[in-house]
């Protein structure tokens, strides 16, 4: 739709407009958090039935990441021309076609086998993150140009839409996905599209609405006036903390019902839904806490909180009286601590650089996402991986070398040689000696594996699994388990260096007179009687 002059419009239609437009934007997020919650649930799925390590699981869930990170930087260099109404369209595009993408996993693996699996779903998580990634380029800076004078704040807001997906998600996973299904066990592939629901909504606003143009672009803000906000080492100091939000946020959150599930079983998918309310709620109330203490002071304490969690979880004693309120108490402090993170870091860019428009508050969201996607997921699953198989070689070498993984991991520098996910799965599975081969090819057969790969676990299991499964299991579990509470331990020391970068900042401001708000004409934007404009007081048209 073509620019229209509509200053005064604007402001006498702005609730309605703003109401509508900031929905769709929310919805964005519940879209991506549900397939993100989705996605964790179904790693066991895809582990069994496909036979991934954490390492691969952990690469697969990254390209949700690294696409979404890769595109948040390259669309916010063309979102101030094109606007934000055609990237919103773009992305809810993407979400739709990589749906089709990833339920192609099963054909593809009982024609081509687990290699080309495992690059469909690869492919199909990066075009999920890729139509992420366009929808975050878009409402970042499209909520701060709304909300000119409120910036944190209503992005806390927009941002609770992402733990809100994460719970619907994470509940739809509870009721329809695995074994232990409270509804009914449903194959993967149908909760796996759930996403689409909300995706048809904002993308139905989306077409309907008109869009307003960025502040910066309303102000005349040239491309290289953007650029030259980078040269800003505040700016690139807030870059480099961003992308340790991104590792110990999202990478962790890749992990974390996993993780806790082997702690206190049967209960990680109620720990995440329960620290994803937690960011919810809370995240509607980040204005007063601003209010109180400014936005670098609640990241300093958020990391801080964010550190300690971690560390309690990964060195809960496991199997006392206290090992599920330990475990309770511990996930709520690493959920307090990570609940403003992300939208609090977008809103003291936005606030600090707003002549950066798109491109500085994309780069916030790229680095991050990027930061998750290679380092987070992979990171924290290798890490998994390396203990698990320490642990197990040190328990028992003989239990190594049966369900050791035919190939080494190699991640930056390092490598090591995970568990073999099916067999894992089977030996959990089975129950110890004595269990029928006819019970373990039904076993199989319901994890949908290829023929090949039934007859190759079956052989593996009768020659040399079953004789020793019952001692094996345990030191399986009890290897799974060491693997995930060091992987968490370690990831406890990037918060800990957010903490002593954010406390920095906290000091700067406080020796240039505090913390303060820019703005791009150097006062306040106008505010009419229905809030403030669309752009932030700069006259300008809508789309």
């Amino acid at each position: 739709m073509s620019d229209v002059p509509m200053r005064d419009a604007t402001v006498a239609s702005a609730p309605k407009h703003r109401t509508a437009i900031f929905l769709a934007s929310f919805l964005t997020l519940i879209a991506a958090g549900m397939g993100f919650a989705i996605r964790g649930g179904i790693l066991g799925d895809w582990s069994a039935q496909y036979g991934f390590t954490r390492f691969e699981l952990g690469t697969i869930t990254g390209g949700g990441l690294v696409g979404f990170g890769a595109v948040i930087l390259a669309a916010s260099l063309i979102t101030d021309r094109l606007g934000y109404k055609t990237i919103l369209l773009a992305g809810f595009l993407c979400h739709v076609v990589s749906a089709a993408i990833t339920l192609a996993a099963t054909p593809i693996y009982n024609a081509s086998g687990k290699d080309a699996t495992y690059w469909c779903l690869y492919i199909g998580m990066f075009l999920f993150s890729i139509g992420n990634g366009l929808c975050e380029a878009v409402i970042n800076p499209l909520v701060a140009t709304l909300y000119p004078t409120r910036k944190t704040h209503y992005l806390n807001i927009l941002h609770a839409g992402w733990p809100a997906g994460l719970v619907i998600g994470a509940l739809l996973a509870k009721f329809f996905v695995g074994p232990g299904a409270s509804a009914q066990q449903l194959r993967w592939e149908i909760p796996m599209c759930f996403f689409l629901i909300p995706t048809l909504i904002y993308g139905f606003i989306t077409i309907k609405e008109h869009f307003p143009i960025s502040e910066a672009r309303a102000a005349g803000v040239t491309f290289g006036r953007m650029l030259a906000e980078f040269a800003s080492p505040i700016l690139l100091l807030l870059l480099l903390l961003q992308a340790c939000v991104g590792y110990v946020e999202l990478g962790t959150d890749s992990w974390i019902s996993t993780i806790t599930d082997e702690i206190v079983k049967g209960q990680g998918l109620y720990l995440f839904i329960w620290a994803s309310s937690v960011m919810f709620v809370l995240r509607f109330f980040a204005g007063p806490i601003v209010e109180k203490i400014n936005p670098l002071g609640l990241l300093c304490i958020s990391a801080v909180l964010g550190c300690i969690g971690l560390l309690l979880i990964g060195t809960i004693e496991i199997g006392t009286e206290g090992t599920v309120m330990a475990t309770w108490a511990a996930v709520t402090i690493y959920a307090l601590g990570k609940t403003f993170y992300w939208p609090t870091m977008l809103g003291v860019v936005g606030e600090r650089f707003p002549r950066g428009g798109a491109l500085t508050m994309g780069a916030v969201g790229g680095i991050g996402m990027l930061s998750a996607g290679l380092l987070g997921g992979p990171g924290i699953g290798f890490k998994q991986d390396y203990f698990a198989s320490q642990k197990l070689r040190e328990l028992s070498p003989q239990a190594y070398q049966r369900y050791q993984a035919p190939a080494d991991n190699n991640f930056l520098t390092f490598e090591t040689r995970g568990l073999d996910g099916a067999k894992v799965g089977v030996v959990r599975d089975a129950k110890g000696p004595g269990t029928e081969l006819a019970a373990t090819v039904d076993l199989l057969e319901q994890k949908n594996l290829k023929n090949a790969e039934i007859d190759t676990l079956n052989q593996w299991w009768q020659t040399e699994a079953e004789p020793t499964a019952e001692t094996d299991a345990n030191a399986v579990n009890e290897a799974v388990l060491f693997g995930g509470q060091r992987a968490l331990l370690y990831t406890a020391a990037v918060p800990a260096f957010m903490a002593f970068g954010y406390l920095l900042l906290v000091i700067y401001f406080r020796m240039k007179g505090g913390y303060k708000q820019e703005h791009i004409g150097g006062e306040d934007p106008v505010v009419k009687d229905h809030g403030e404009e669309y752009t932030g007081g700069v006259p300008a048209p809508v789309r």
